[in-house]
């Protein structure tokens, strides 16, 4: 009997209304009966594959210029067609409940959803998924933007979208691939997560998790037996059941599970073309600030690596302020999950966003997501598109002690150090040798800041928004907020 040959597939960022990056060869992937030549056309463009020996194919197009709509079609034996595809720029929105977050249900949610009407902006929602193993699909389609499809898109990745949109006049996709309350680990792969000492807490972890519960779960299904032989004498004799036993409390593999995540809503996705991605985490680890110094950057190169398109931009946002507001000096987890963010751009290509100013207390969900969006692509457009523009707020460089005062220098000052008009600054502590911090009497001089108290002869460090939620108020004359800092930073 002669067996049917496979139709050939493509994979799941290969659909109606796509965006494909420009600028780079273009991946495109799917399956096929072993050994099946498939040909892959693309505007004038023509590319062969062959597929493997586990039905694998995958054909690089040369690079186009932003653009379309372009028609694509697959033939192998049968064909496939995929209409409206747009070439531009395509990003990745990736973390946890605040990438996810969406536009209805933030800021001016019902004005901001009408206006929403970007149809060369593109939207795929990756279906979330737990998986032991790298996946080799996904579900999910491209949708344009638009008053019907924009209110259930991620918040940040439209209005990041949009002003990338609004600033580079080329088609913007953006792949969403979120999911709430999710640690790092989930999202990077289990060979980073092995090939470093201090991260195999985390493999351990897990599986000393699952041990347990698989005997709470045989423990429990034992006593289900013996309650059913129990309320059948019971029954028999007229007399009440006994107790029903409780189950364990289900393990949720997305919160411990190492590598699930990257396993199930990332590895499906590579090596799709894109130019970067944006990052939205942080919260789920901030009691393990010191591991999220290498886990972040780690994941940042595993992804590069893996993508195997050089440093794609990687955006990312600092967590915002939260939490009853701290009035004296403090220490706090957040304060210190911020910093390793901050250490974190040392990556090459990194861009960070800065938010302590537009948090809110009582919500670990800030509902102004439109300037997160508008910081993130100012990152973006700096870092990664090279434009000549103040893109960063201050960020600390240098200290010098003078006498029995602390003279800050700050990076990214753009056309000064500034406070809202009205204000005063505020927001520095300063100690001295008993490391006993006290609120610092400050005053901005030129490019810098003069920071002193009177009580303190010889000052030793500066801490700047170091709390939970913090107070500060130092920005740049171009309105953008100072990340927080400690100049007394551990290695």
């Amino acid at each position: 009997m002669v067996s049917a040959l496979a139709d050939v597939t493509l994979r799941t960022p290969f659909k109606n209304h796509a965006v494909f990056q420009r600028g780079i060869k273009i991946p495109v992937w799917g399956t096929a009966d072993p050994g099946e030549k498939v040909l892959v056309e693309l505007g004038k463009q023509k590319a062969n594959a062959v597929a493997d020996a586990a039905g694998k194919w995958m054909a690089r197009l040369d690079p186009m210029e932003a653009g379309g709509p372009f028609e694509m079609t697959v033939k192998g034996s049968n064909e496939i067609t995929v209409t409206d595809i747009l070439i531009g720029d395509v990003w990745i929105c990736s973390g946890q409940s605040n990438m996810e977050f969406q536009v209805n249900s933030g800021l001016n949610a019902r004005q901001e959803v009408a206006e929403a009407d970007y149809p060369e902006i593109r939207f795929l929602a990756v279906t979330k998924k737990v998986a032991d193993e790298p996946q080799e699909s996904t579900w999910g389609s491209w949708t344009l933007c638009s008053p019907k499809s924009a209110g259930g898109f991620s918040a940040v990745g439209y209005f990041f979208g949009r002003e990338l949109y609004r600033e580079l006049k080329v088609p913007i996709g953006l792949i969403n691939s979120s999911w709430g309350g999710t640690p790092i680990e989930a999202w990077m792969s289990r060979e980073v997560l092995e090939s470093e000492p201090s991260f195999k807490v985390f493999i351990t972890r897990w599986e000393r998790a699952k041990e347990s519960y698989d005997r709470q779960r045989q423990r429990y299904e034992e006593q289900l037996a013996e309650w059913d032989i129990l309320s059948e004498s019971a029954a028999l004799a007229g007399e009440p059941a006994p107790k029903r036993p409780k189950p364990p409390v289900a393990l949720n593999e997305f919160l411990m599970k190492p590598a699930c995540l990257f396993n199930g809503m990332i590895y499906p996705l590579i090596p799709f073309g894109i130019k970067g991605a944006i990052w939205y985490q942080g919260e789920s680890n901030a009691g393990e600030a010191r591991k999220y110094q290498k886990l972040f950057p780690a994941m940042i190169r595993d992804w590069r690596s893996r993508w195997n398109q050089g440093d794609f931009g990687f955006m990312f946002v600092q967590l915002a302020n939260f939490m009853a507001v701290q009035k004296r000096p403090s220490e706090g987890g957040w304060a210190e999950l911020r910093e390793a963010q901050l250490m974190t751009l040392s990556v090459p290509k990194t861009g960070m966003a800065v938010i302590t100013d537009i948090g809110d207390e009582k919500d670990i969900h800030p509902k102004n997501k439109q300037d997160v969006g508008k910081r993130l692509a100012l990152a973006a457009l700096g870092t990664v598109y090279d434009k000549k523009i103040v893109y960063y707020g201050p960020i600390y460089d240098s200290m010098k002690v003078e006498g029995s005062k602390i003279r800050l220098s700050f990076k990214h000052a753009g056309t000064g150090l500034a406070v809202k008009e009205g204000e005063e600054l505020k927001g520095f502590a300063i100690c001295g040798e008993n490391k006993s911090f006290k609120w610092a009497n400050v005053q901005i001089d030129g490019n810098t800041v003069l920071a002193w108290n009177d009580e303190i002869e010889i000052p030793v460090a500066i801490r700047y928004g170091w709390a939970n939620n913090p107070i500060g108020n130092l920005y740049n004359k171009e309105g953008l907020p100072a990340t927080p800092f400690r100049t007394d930073a551990p290695n």
